[in-house]
């Protein structure tokens, strides 16, 4: 199991649209994948539960994946909430 604390970078944090990118890359791993924040811990394929959390940029978070395919799922997803150049677009009527 690997497990990793980090700052989220993410503008806005896991607001919705942040969530459901996680969630699909989270799904697309073997790997059995969890978010904690503040002592909750969410399913990290489960949108529901990481709404849940409330993850905001500059939150503290844990992130704990364990399976075949670990490696490669941590550093996807790491890399993912550490991204500070990650834009929410938009969107204006």
């Amino acid at each position: 199991m690997l497990m990793k604390k980090l700052t989220v970078q993410l503008p806005r944090g896991l607001q919705a649209r942040h969530t459901a990118i996680f969630v699909r890359k989270a799904s697309s791993f073997q790997s059995e994948i969890m978010l904690s924040k503040n002592g909750k811990t969410a399913n990290g394929k489960d949108l529901m539960e990481i709404m849940d959390l409330v993850i905001k940029e500059g939150d503290e978070v844990t992130l704990m994946v364990k399976g075949g395919d670990e490696w490669e799922a941590n550093r996807i997803l790491k890399e993912f909430l550490l991204n500070s150049n990650s834009q929410t677009p938009m969107h204006r009527s």
